[in-house]
């Protein structure tokens, strides 16, 4: 269980880093985020471009690694190497 507390924390960190990261990139540094790239500023690329797929990453990244934390946890139970819920 703990394994899993440490994806969750981990996965949420990575989300508000990205949440937050922006506005305050776009106070911080306005002149840095105000530049072209592929026809967008920085602020609606990052905003508008990449940040739904980084949502889909660590989406896509969090379930696969909860369903292989219970698959060992479950293969764990079955050989009887848990009991009472401590290892």
């Amino acid at each position: 269980m703990r394994r899993q507390l440490r994806l969750s924390i981990s996965c949420a960190a990575t989300f508000l880093v990205a949440l937050l990261g922006l506005p305050l990139l776009n106070y911080f540094a306005p002149e840095l985020m105000a530049k072209r790239v592929a026809g967008f500023t920085l602020t609606w690329l990052l905003l508008g471009v990449l940040f739904f797929p980084l949502v889909w990453v660590i989406s896509f990244y969090f379930i696969r690694r909860s369903i292989a934390l219970e698959e060992a946890e479950a293969a764990r139970v079955k050989a009887g190497k848990i009991t009472n819920g401590h290892e």
